[in-house]
């Protein structure tokens, strides 16, 4: 360690005459300095830069028994954080080739992804832990308040302060501890990118459609069986409808999932369709009374899951969003933005309730409709 001249004619090193937390002497000075301030010269003081030597707490720094000591802290901790770097390059390698497309993968992955992040950051912790009480020196760090535009004499003297800290910390000194804590810090700076795979591709136009198709019967939701007009026959009912062919698929039933109401004669208001003012035509998309409107709430997309028949208001339970069932799902009150869209009804050969076609407008919240 580099040793520190003293005041011209003192001829010898200067010792270390303070560690951190304890009080400041009076600092030794090297001379004095003009600083322009207002236009008018001031002579402030400049403190001398120093290197200050090991010091651990009760035992002189050339003692053997603190070399091996330390020498033997310093490799656990660099073995700490080596495995911290071989747990975070872990936890990047587990989520890159590690599937989730069934519950087994998904729960080997979450366990590979789990335990490495946590021995990563178990690592490092008991790493830092191990060298702050065995290679710093043991003392209170007091914070003293003071006014916040410091004078030049103590922003030289904190300076001077934090130079002192540095070299206790002996981060500067022990580079295999530098190293290896640089080296295991690495892949967790590196994870947050790796993470961004995440939000993969833009979806593009693939939210506008869903699963429906000309033909594709209505199975109920739970038994996947198709169902017929005659066995929905009882007004003011409300059940679940998911599309034959992907009752098992949880993608397409999140955009695909449909609400199959039925109403008593004259209850129901076939919606009209208009360009500007003039009329188009009916939306005549109902078998019997019964209509069927997405069960994916246009405001955040939760599933509206509760109709009241007396009123004939479908209630979506996440923001209070209302429809009214019986004017072609109109929003009545809440956030949502726009009605339910309603998928086109028939039968078939067989008298199943099919879909003529797919929703007329992209289902769920509005912002699906940006891709």
């Amino acid at each position: 360690m580099e040793e520190t001249q003293g005041p011209e004619g003192s001829g010898g090193p200067v010792a270390p005459h303070r560690v951190i937390g304890t009080p400041p002497p009076a600092p030794r000075l090297l001379g004095s300095t003009a600083v322009a301030e207002d236009g008018q010269a001031h002579e402030v003081e400049v403190v001398q830069d120093e290197d200050f030597e090991e010091h651990l707490e009760g035992l002189p720094p050339d003692d053997p028994r603190v070399v091996v000591h330390a020498k033997r802290a310093e490799q656990v901790v660099a073995a700490c954080f080596t495995l911290a770097f071989i747990a975070g390059c872990g936890f990047i390698a587990a989520y890159v080739g590690l599937g989730v497309h069934t519950v087994d993968k998904t729960l080997r992955s979450n366990l590979a992804l789990g335990t490495s992040l946590s021995v990563a950051l178990l690592a490092l912790g008991l790493g830092a832990v191990i060298w702050v009480r065995n290679l710093m020196p043991n003392v209170e760090v007091t914070q003293e308040r003071h006014d916040l535009r410091s004078n030049e004499k103590e922003r030289q003297a904190t300076e001077a302060y934090f130079k002192e800290g540095t070299a206790n910390s002996q981060f500067v000194k022990r580079p295999l501890i530098r190293r290896t804590l640089m080296l295991g810090t690495l892949p967790l700076i590196a994870i947050p990118i790796v993470l961004l795979r995440d939000l993969g591709p833009q979806p593009g136009t693939s939210l506008r459609n869903t699963v429906w198709s000309p033909g594709r019967r209505l199975l109920v939701y739970g038994t996947n069986q198709p169902i017929t007009p005659a066995e929905f026959s009882a007004p003011g009912g409300m059940i679940t409808i998911v599309p034959d062919g992907f009752q098992d698929n949880d993608d397409a039933l999140a955009k695909a999932s449909v609400i199959l109401i039925k109403f008593r004669p004259d209850e129901l208001n076939i919606p009209t369709r208009y360009d500007g003012s003039t009329l188009i035509g009916t939306m005549n998309w109902t078998v019997d009374n019964i209509v069927a409107y997405s069960k994916i709430c246009t405001h955040v997309g939760c599933p509206v899951a509760l109709y009241e028949q007396t009123t004939h208001h479908i209630l979506c339970p996440c923001h209070q969003s209302t429809f009214d069932a019986s004017t072609g799902a109109t929003v009545i009150f809440g956030p949502a933005p726009h009605p339910l869209p309603q998928l086109p009804l028939t039968v078939d050969a067989q008298g199943f309730l099919v879909s003529k076609s797919d929703f007329t407008q992209p289902v769920g919240p509005s912002f699906w409709e940006r891709g």
